[in-house]
C-alpha cells in the first residue's frame, strides 16, 4: 500500500476547497468566549486549547509563529491566522503554480509566560482579510485531532491486513457523517505510516531478520533462513513455523509449489510449499522470497526447505513447467515423483498451434488424448494419430512434451497419490489470500506480517471443519456396510467425495470377464455423458480375493485416495459390501487421529509480552461491559461522563504516552548488517501481481490495437463531419 504524508497547509486548503463551497456562515460566538487582553491562563497548554476552539467556532486555522526569551525573564510566543506571513514560492515553474494560502492576515494572539507559569495574553487582533467559514474549519491542519483511541483502532485493522480507505470509512459510518469526524483519511495515512515505520525498523531486511527472531524467541521450532550476497544484501528468504513443520509429518507425502505471485517493491517471487490437510483444504508447508528464478536459487531452496524438514522429502512435489525447477528437482529430490501443472501447460496450446489452420481439430484430438485415454498405449495411439493426420511431426513443442509425457500427461502419472491435484491451483489459491493486502509497494517485513494473517485464516478455516466433522454427521445414501465404515472413519468433506462414487454406481454394470492367476477381472461399463453426449466407457477392475487387492484401471484409489465406483460395483457383485480392510480407509483423510500440529499456535501474537497494549484491551474491555450494561438513558450517560471526568483528573498527574510502539526490534548482536534487496523501478499504476504467459501478453496487445483503431477511426469520421 502506497504511503502518502501531507503536511503543507497548500494541501489542506486545497482538499476544503475541493470539498466545501464558498459560501460563508455568520458569526455565533458568544461575546464572553472572544479573547481579551489580560486573560490568564494556568497553562501554555491551556491557552492553546482555548484558541483553537475560538478559531473553530469562528472558521480559520491557527498556527504557532515563534517564541523568544524576554529580558525580563518571561517567556514570549504568538499564535497567529493560518493565513497569515507572506508566501515565498521556491517553484521554477511559473506557470504551475501550487494554489496559495499564506496571504498576510494581521489576526493573531501573543501571550508571556510568567515566572510562575500562568499565561497571560499581551495583545490580541481578531479582524482577518478573509473570509471565515465554521463548517468548512475542521479541514484546517490545527483543528485535525487523531484521538488514541482511534489511533489504536487503526493500528490494529492495520496489522489485520484492513486497508486504510475501508477502515476510515468505517470510522464515519461510527461517527455518523464526515462532519462529525476531527480528522480525515489523509491523517489516517500518515499515522499508520508513522506506525508502521517504528514497528519496521529502517531496514526492510534488518526489519524482517528481526522480526524472524522475534518469532523464533517466543517458539524455538520457528525456522528461517536469509541468503545473502557477497555486499551483504539480502537475495532470498526462507521460513517455516512450528504448526507448519508439524503438519508436514501428515500432509508432506504430495506438495505443490508456484513462484507466480509477484508481491513486493522488490518483485521478489513469492514461493509457498502448499499440502493437502484431511479436509482437502490447502495447508502451508513453508514459504519463501526469491530473487531469482535460476537452478541455482531452486536448490538452495529446496535445500533449506528439506533440511527444515527434518530431511524427509515428499514423494510427489507438482511445479509449472519449469527448467530451473525441474534441474533443482531432479538434484535435491531425486526420488521424488515431478508433475506439471496440467493447467498451465494446456493453457500454451492457443499460443503454441493457434496459427494452424487446422487448430480448432489438432485442439479436439490432443484434449481427447489428454484428458480421456484411461491407459498409456491409449494415449499413445491418440498422439500418434493427431501427429500424422495434421503433419506435426516438426513441431519442436509438441516433441517436447512428448519426450517429457511421464511427467504431465493423466495416464502415466495417475498411479502416484497426488491428493487429486493435477495443477499447481493450490499455491494459487494460497496466494489469493494476499490479495488486497499487498501490492508493488509493500515492504518485504508487510508482507511477512500479512503470511502471518493468511496463516491464521487457514488454521480456522480447518478448526471449524475439525468441528464440523465432530460435531454433524452426514446421512448415508445406500445400506452397504462400507459406506458406513467411511462414514465413521472419513472427514465431512472426503466421506462427501466418496458418497459421490456411491451415488454413481447407478450408472455403472460390472460383471466377470476372465481369470489370471489369482486375480478375477473384471469388466464396469460406465454410462458417462460428456458434452451433451452419452456413450460407454469400460474398465477394467482386478479383484485378488486371497488377499483382498483391489485395483482399478483409472486408479482413482491410487490418485486421490478415494475408493472409485467401478470397485464398488465389483464388491456389490461379489457380495462383499459390509466392509473394507483398513488399507482402503485411507489414513490422510481420517478423522478419528488426533495430530500434533493441531495443539500448536500458529503465528505470532503482537500482544504477547507487550503489558502495555494487554492494560489497555482489559481497561477498554471492562469499560465497553460496563457502558452496555449502565448507560440506558441520558441520565445514566450523564453520570457515567462525570465519573470519567473524575478518573482522568485523578490520573492527570501520571505521563501516559498514547502512541502504542512495540518493543525494540533491534538485534544488538548481529555480526553482519544486511542490506535491503535493490527495489524494481516502475512507472505508472503497480504492476500485476502474477507473471502473464506469452498468450495473454499476444492478446492485451490485440486488444489495445483494437481500441487505437476504432479510436482512430471514431476520430476520422468525427474531422470528416467537421470538413463538410
Amino acid at each position: 500500500m502506497e504511503e502518502v504524508f501531507v503536511s503543507s497547509d497548500e494541501e489542506e486548503i486545497n482538499e476544503e476547497n475541493n470539498r466545501c463551497d464558498g459560501s460563508l456562515e455568520p458569526n455565533s460566538v458568544h461575546e464572553d468566549e472572544i479573547p481579551k487582553v489580560g486573560t490568564i491562563f494556568s497553562s501554555k497548554e491551556e491557552l492553546e486549547g482555548y484558541y483553537k476552539s475560538y478559531a473553530q467556532s469562528i472558521g480559520f486555522g491557527v498556527t504557532k509563529l515563534g517564541s523568544k526569551n524576554g529580558d525580563d525573564g518571561k517567556k514570549y510566543f504568538t499564535l497567529a491566522c493560518s493565513r497569515g506571513t507572506k508566501y515565498v514560492s521556491k517553484s521554477k515553474k511559473l506557470l504551475k503554480s501550487n494554489p496559495i494560502t499564506k496571504i498576510q492576515c494581521k489576526a493573531r494572539l501573543n501571550a508571556c509566560i510568567s515566572l510562575d507559569g500562568t499565561v497571560t495574553i499581551s495583545k490580541i487582533a481578531l479582524e482577518h482579510n478573509h473570509g471565515l467559514s465554521p463548517n468548512k474549519a475542521r479541514y484546517f491542519r490545527s483543528n485535525k485531532i487523531l484521538d488514541p483511541r482511534s489511533k489504536r483502532r487503526l493500528e490494529l485493522n492495520d496489522q489485520a491486513g484492513i486497508n486504510v480507505s475501508r477502515n476510515f470509512r468505517s470510522m464515519v459510518v461510527e461517527a455518523n457523517g464526515y462532519e462529525n469526524m476531527s480528522f480525515g483519511e489523509k491523517d489516517c495515512r500518515n499515522y499508520i505510516g508513522k506506525v508502521r515505520r517504528l514497528r519496521l525498523g529502517v531496514g526492510d531486511a534488518e526489519a524482517i531478520q528481526n522480526y524472524f527472531v522475534k518469532m523464533q524467541k517466543q517458539n524455538s521450532q520457528f525456522y528461517y533462513v536469509i541468503d545473502i550476497d557477497d555486499k551483504s544484501r539480502l537475495r532470498n528468504v526462507f521460513w517455516a513455523d512450528a504448526r507448519c513443520r508439524a503438519a508436514y509429518e501428515y500432509f508432506g507425502d504430495v506438495v505443490s509449489f508456484d513462484t507466480t505471485y509477484l508481491t513486493n517493491k522488490y518483485d521478489m517471487p513469492f514461493a509457498p510449499f502448499v499440502g493437502v490437510n484431511h479436509h482437502g483444504q490447502s495447508v502451508l508447508l513453508g514459504c519463501a522470497l526469491l530473487s531469482n528464478e535460476d537452478t541455482k536459487t531452486f536448490t538452495w531452496l529446496f535445500t533449506t526447505w528439506l533440511e527444515c524438514m527434518h530431511g524427509r522429502a515428499p514423494n510427489a512435489i507438482i511445479t509449472d513447467q519449469d527448467k530451473a525447477m525441474k534441474n533443482a528437482i531432479e538434484v535435491i529430490f531425486p526420488k521424488a515423483r515431478h508433475r506439471w501443472c496440467l493447467w498451465h501447460l494446456m493453457k500454451k496450446v492457443p499460443e503454441k498451434l493457434g496459427r494452424h489452420s487446422d487448430y480448432e481439430s489438432i485442439k479436439a484430438l490432443l484434449h481427447d488424448a489428454v484428458y480421456d485415454s484411461l491407459s498409456k498405449s491409449d494415449f499413445m495411439e491418440k498422439w500418434e494419430k493427431m501427429i500424422e493426420d495434421f503433419e506435426l511431426q516438426d513441431n519442436e513443442w509438441l516433441k517436447g512434451l512428448f519426450d517429457e509425457r511421464n511427467r504431465w500427461v493423466p495416464a502415466y502419472v495417475r498411479d502416484t497419490f497426488w491428493a487429486g491435484m493435477s495443477t499447481t491451483q493450490r499455491s494459487e489459491s494460497m496466494n489469493s489470500f494476499f490479495d488486497g493486502y499487498v501490492n508493488s509497494k509493500t515492504s518485504l517485513k508487510q508482507f511477512v506480517e500479512q503470511y502471518d494473517n493468511a496463516l491464521k485464516d487457514k488454521v480456522e478455516k480447518e478448526n471449524m471443519a475439525d468441528f464440523g466433522s465432530f460435531n454433524t454427521v452426514i446421512a448415508c445414501v445406500s445400506h452397504f456396510g462400507f459406506e458406513f465404515q467411511f462414514h465413521k472413519a472419513f472427514t465431512n468433506a472426503k466421506f462427501q467425495e466418496f458418497q459421490v462414487e456411491v451415488a454413481y454406481m447407478i450408472y455403472c454394470h460390472a460383471c466377470f470377464d476372465r481369470l489370471e492367476r489369482s486375480n478375477s477381472i473384471y469388466s464396469v461399463t460406465e454410462n458417462k455423458k460428456k458434452f451433451d453426449k452419452i456413450k460407454d466407457i469400460v474398465f477394467e477392475v482386478s479383484f485378488n480375493e486371497k488377499d483382498y487387492e483391489l485395483q482399478c484401471m483409472c486408479c482413482l484409489f491410487q490418485f486421490k485416495g478415494i475408493l472409485c465406483r467401478h470397485i464398488l460395483c465389483v464388491l456389490k457383485l461379489t457380495g462383499k459390501t459390509e466392509s473394507l480392510p483398513s488399507s482402503y480407509i485411507f489414513s490422510q483423510w481420517r478423522k478419528d487421529i488426533r495430530r500434533r500440529h493441531t495443539l500448536i499456535k500458529c503465528g505470532f501474537d503482537n500482544l504477547v509480552g507487550n503489558a502495555e497494549l494487554q492494560r489497555v484491551d482489559k481497561a477498554c474491555a471492562a469499560f465497553y461491559e460496563v457502558a452496555s450494561m449502565v448507560i440506558n438513558n441520558d441520565n445514566d450517560l450523564s453520570k457515567m461522563m462525570n465519573l470519567i471526568k473524575e478518573i482522568k483528573s485523578e490520573f492527570t498527574s501520571q505521563e501516559i504516552c498514547p502512541e502504542i510502539i512495540e518493543e525494540d526490534d533491534l538485534v544488538h548482536n548481529q555480526v553482519t548488517k544486511i542490506l535491503d534487496p535493490v527495489p524494481t523501478r516502475s512507472k505508472g499504476r503497480p504492476p500485476s501481481k502474477r507473471k502473464s504467459s506469452k498468450l495473454d501478453q499476444i492478446g492485451k496487445k490485440l486488444a489495445k490495437k483494437r481500441i487505437q483503431k476504432r479510436s482512430q477511426g471514431s476520430g476520422n469520421h468525427q474531422s470528416h463531419q467537421e470538413v463538410i
